[in-house]
C-alpha cells in the first residue's frame, strides 16, 4: 500500500540545523543579494571541499524534517573504494583527488566525449534540497544537498530514442581508493536508472552539502541523489555518463542479485533477505531509541509512485 507522506513539500526555515558558518546562511545570502549577486548562477569551479557555494534553496522540494548534522552526515558513510566501515570512508578518503576530474559522456547520444568537470558543472544553477535519504542496512539521514536536477544535464547531450536507460560509472584507482585493492565488489561501481526516473524533478547530480563543496567522502566532486531509493543507487564520484538501450548491470546487483534489485525503491513491504526493511532508524538518535515505520518510496510516493504503475515491486525490486 502506498503512503503519502505529505501535500507539500515546503520546509521552514526554524526547522534547519545547520553547523559552524552555516549558521550564518541568511546574512550571506542577504549580503549576496544586496550585492546584485545572482544566487540562480553556477557557482563551481572545482573548488576544493568545503569552499562555500552560491545557491538558491529549493523549498518546494524539500522535506520538512530537520537535517542531520555536518558531522553525522560526514562521519557515517557507505563507500566501499575507500573501505567497508562506516568510518572508514571519513578516514581514508583523503587519498582521493578531485582536482582535475572529467566526465566521460558515451552511447546512445549527439553529444559525447570527455567534459571537465567545469564543463558538467557550469552551465547549472546550484540550488539547495533537503532529501531523506534511506540505506539498505535500515538507517536514515535527512541531507541539505546542493546540486541541479539530472534531467538538465541530460538534455544538454541529447540523448537519442535508443536510449532507454542511464549508467554511471565511478573512478577507479588503487592508489587513491584503497577499498578498490580488495575484491568486495567488481570494479568499478556502476549504477544505472530508467530514463524516466533520470528525468524525473527529483532526480539530483550533487556537487556540495550544507552550502559547500562535497567532502570526499560523501562522493566528490559529482555524485547522484535519487531519494526515493535505497542509499546504494546513489553512486559516488562519477567519471562516466553513458546512455544505453538495455537495462545496465550494476555493482551490487551482480555481486547479490537476490539481495539488491535493479530499481531499488524503498519498500517496507519487500524485506532484505537477511533483515526487515519495515522500520528504520534515524543517524543521531538516541541508541535506544524507538525505531520509525519504513514509507514506501521513503515518503515520495505522491511524487515517483506513478513511474511504477502496474509493475510488481516484489518481483521489480
Amino acid at each position: 500500500m502506498l503512503r503519502r507522506m505529505h501535500q507539500s513539500l515546503r520546509i521552514k526555515p526554524s526547522e534547519i540545523t545547520p553547523h559552524g558558518d552555516y549558521l550564518n546562511r541568511r546574512q550571506i545570502l542577504t549580503a549576496a543579494v544586496a550585492a546584485g549577486a545572482t544566487l540562480a548562477m553556477p557557482a563551481f569551479a572545482a573548488e576544493p571541499a568545503g569552499t562555500k557555494l552560491k545557491f538558491a534553496r529549493n523549498a518546494k522540494l524539500s522535506v520538512t524534517d530537520a537535517p542531520n548534522t555536518f558531522e553525522d552526515i560526514t562521519s557515517y558513510n557507505n563507500f566501499y573504494e575507500f573501505g567497508t566501515g562506516k568510518a572508514d570512508p571519513a578516514a581514508n578518503a583523503h587519498t582521493l583527488r578531485t582536482q582535475p576530474w572529467s566526465v566521460t559522456i558515451a552511447g546512445e547520444a549527439e553529444v559525447t566525449g570527455k567534459f571537465t568537470l567545469e564543463d558538467i558543472l557550469k552551465p547549472h544553477a546550484l540550488e539547495e534540497r533537503i532529501y531523506r535519504l534511506r540505506c539498505v542496512e535500515a538507517w536514515s539521514m535527512v541531507i541539505p544537498w546542493v546540486g541541479f536536477p539530472l534531467r538538465d544535464l541530460i538534455r544538454r547531450f541529447k540523448p537519442t530514442s535508443k536510449a532507454k536507460y542511464v549508467a554511471f560509472k565511478t573512478l577507479v584507482d588503487r592508489k587513491q581508493m584503497p577499498g578498490q585493492q580488495y575484491a568486495v565488489l567488481d570494479w568499478p561501481y556502476v549504477e544505472g536508472l530508467r530514463m524516466d526516473e533520470a528525468m524525473h524533478p527529483l532526480t539530483l547530480m550533487v556537487a556540495g552539502l550544507y552550502g559547500r563543496v562535497l567532502p570526499n567522502q560523501n562522493g566528490a566532486p559529482l555524485r547522484l541523489v535519487v531519494p526515493w531509493k535505497y542509499g546504494f543507487k546513489g553512486i559516488k564520484s562519477i567519471v562516466e555518463i553513458r546512455f544505453t538501450e538495455r537495462q545496465p548491470r550494476t555493482a551490487w546487483n551482480v555481486a547479490a542479485p537476490n539481495e539488491y534489485g535493479f530499481y531499488a525503491n524503498v519498500n517496507p513491504e519487500v524485506d532484505h533477505p537477511r533483515w526487515s526493511q519495515a522500520r528504520e532508524r534515524r543517524i543521531g538518535s538516541a541508541v535506544f531509541a524507538a525505531r520509525q515505520p519504513t514509507l514506501m518510496f521513503n515518503g515520495y510516493a505522491a511524487e515517483v509512485a506513478s513511474l511504477y504503475r502496474g509493475m510488481d515491486l516484489r518481483k521489480y525490486y
